[in-house]
């Protein structure tokens, strides 16, 4: 992810992802502007793009759409509060992006169970390529 196109349709992605419930917790505001950080978004322009909304980019490679997948479950764990709203629309977009519904609520389920949702990148990983198999 180069561009500054790219890295500015996964963090609306992300914002959008955040309000599906209709609400933004603070815990959510504050992840997204740890991955704005990241990024390389400068506060001024973090907060600008709550305003924004572009046509998001598709994410080429199966590994960035994983990443993203989640960077998304992240943020919709992050504040404590399980939406039936945001479990449907996380489902929704990882059918949109072509990742294995399968393994995407294999991972799903392992956050919910995890103290902090937090799962080792490789076990993320083998589910999903436990898939291709």
């Amino acid at each position: 992810m180069n561009t500054f196109e790219q890295k500015r349709s996964l963090l609306l992605e992300m914002i959008a992802f955040s309000t599906v419930d209709g609400h933004l917790h603070k815990r959510e505001y504050e992840f997204l502007e740890i991955v704005a950080k990241e990024l390389s978004f400068d506060s001024t322009v973090f907060k600008d793009f709550f305003h924004q909304e572009l046509p998001l980019l598709p994410i080429k490679t199966e590994f960035q759409r994983i990443q993203q997948f989640y960077r998304l479950a992240l943020l919709m764990f992050c504040d404590g509060i399980l939406h039936k709203k945001e479990a449907v629309a996380i489902q929704q977009i990882a059918i949109e992006m072509g990742l294995n519904p399968t393994a995407t609520k294999r991972i799903l389920k392992l956050m919910n169970e995890a103290p902090n949702a937090i799962i080792e990148a490789e076990v993320l990983l083998n589910i999903f390529q436990e898939q291709h198999n």
